[in-house]
């Protein structure tokens, strides 16, 4: 074997085993560890659970809808927005709660202590333009 293809055998060696390093789970920033992902897995999907989904408060009375989920920019704390009265989108009122208020019992999502004069009393919640 030349020195020539020795060298190239030896740096595809090194080229492998850099390129194997960089998948090993947990070796790399971007993504979740293990313990993150079962977390994950645990918590709501605001695309399949959370979205379009009836409010209740702690009376089992229906005070709105959640239409969307909002995160700070600093990802400190998500809220959800809370399309309260109105009838066909005519004369809704959306808040944002924090997403920390919101329990979840038998299936639905209560706001204990809320009620729809309360919520309608909020400020309104308007997205910036």
């Amino acid at each position: 074997m030349t020195r020539t293809t020795t060298l190239m055998l030896a740096s595809i060696a090194l080229m492998t085993s850099t390129i194997a390093q960089a998948q090993v789970a947990g070796s790399t920033v971007v993504g979740s560890a293990t313990a993150e992902l079962r977390k994950v897995t645990a918590g709501w999907s605001a695309n399949r659970q959370v979205l379009g989904q009836a409010v209740f408060n702690d009376r089992n009375e229906r005070i709105g809808a959640v239409d969307d989920i909002v995160i700070a920019p600093d990802k400190a704390i998500s809220y959800a927005i809370i399309g309260a009265g109105g009838f066909l989108g005519v004369g809704k009122h959306d808040v944002a709660i924090p997403v920390s208020q919101l329990t979840q019992v038998d299936g639905k999502f209560v706001l204990a202590g809320a009620t729809k004069d309360g919520l309608k009393a909020m400020p309104p919640f308007e997205y910036e333009r």
